[in-house]
């Protein structure tokens, strides 16, 4: 929708399923990710190739010509997999939760015994929203968790204040911009708001995240819209400042607010950083924002909010299935706006 009021057409790629996408889109390929030849056809037709999903195969990208791609596929690469992912930023300087490999029980009882409990079981590749993730509280806990028999991390668990995202925007040029960082609370493993102004200890160590941001971007060569997580911890904690969670090489769900609340949402300044053109101003409208995620059955009730407050913006993803655990869509509410 932010390519087509630049006056783009978009075209869809995406396995045959609940693909939403489609109804807003000039075309659409309903294909399989390994079908070379409908890759083709799909790339024939586009002059910049992005995406909105950090799961998509690397094996589907590689088809498509790596000239009309944004951002490189070397940031999908490294996003596609936890341990790549940590050890990446951290050669630039970046702080993860203390973590290892794990490819086996052996290696998973040695990993909690090294870092302890409480800590997180997480397969390396494929989990996002909680999904692929064992929480594992205590050494009693780690016995009773068999090796999913796939490559997986284990991290200790951060003692946090809260949790904020770093989202940039990066030209082709090398220019850089940041939208101001949210407090993020998550539920089960899912983002359930994200709030500005996010309080005092996120204002304390967004520049030193954002300084961890803007080296993964021109490390990566990256052009869009990219997102780093991070936990804000007390200065004088055994982390001493921002703890690097996750990278996300897209736009993000706990930028949602910038469509209503910034002067150029992360949507519009991704296309705009894509295709070539100026980007916009990344500057917050009001004084404070909040987005709330609706996550399944609470969207059949979602057009109440309406009628309970002439201020919200609903935004419904027009996903047909209602499950558990499904972003079915989120509210803005944003208040004065700024002088």
């Amino acid at each position: 929708m932010a390519a087509a009021q630049l006056g783009y057409r978009t075209i869809g790629y995406a396995p045959e399923g609940d693909n939403v996408m489609a109804e807003v889109c000039s075309d659409f390929f309903a294909n399989g990710w390994g079908d070379k030849r409908a890759l083709a056809a799909f790339a024939a037709k586009c002059d910049v190739v992005s995406w909105e999903f950090e799961n998509v195969p690397l094996s589907a990208v590689a088809a498509i010509p790596q000239t009309l791609l944004a951002p490189h596929p070397r940031a999908l690469e490294t996003a596609q997999d936890r341990l790549k992912e940590k050890r990446f930023v951290e050669r630039l300087g970046g702080k993860p939760a203390p973590y290892a490999a794990v490819d086996s029980d052996e290696d998973f009882m040695h990993a909690v015994e090294r870092i302890g409990a409480p800590g997180i079981l997480k397969t390396a590749r494929d989990g996002y929203d909680g999904k692929g993730q064992w929480r594992i509280g205590s050494d009693r806990d780690a016995a009773s968790v068999r090796f999913p028999g796939r490559p997986c991390v284990y991290e200790g668990l951060v003692d946090f204040i809260t949790e904020f995202s770093v989202i940039l925007v990066r030209s082709a040029d090398g220019e850089v911009r940041y939208w101001d960082s949210t407090a993020n609370v998550h539920k089960g493993g899912m983002l359930l708001t994200s709030t500005l102004p996010a309080g005092e200890i996120v204002e304390a160590q967004v520049e030193a995240a954002r300084d961890i941001a803007r080296q993964t971007a021109e490390a990566l060569g990256y052009v869009g819209v990219l997102t780093l997580e991070f936990f804000a911890t007390a200065p004088d904690g055994p982390m001493g400042g921002p703890v690097f969670n996750e990278m996300a090489p897209r736009v993000h769900n706990s930028g949602h607010w910038t469509i209503e609340g910034a002067a150029t949402s992360q949507f519009e300044n991704h296309i705009r950083a894509i295709c070539g053109l100026a980007l916009g101003s990344t500057a917050t409208r009001f004084e404070t924002v909040e987005m709330r995620n609706i996550v399944g059955a609470d969207a059949l009730g979602a057009y109440g909010i309406l009628a309970e407050d002439g201020e919200a913006h609903l935004h419904l993803y027009g996903k047909r299935e209602v499950r558990e655990g499904r972003k079915m869509g989120h509210v803005t509410r944003v208040g004065k706006a700024r002088a």
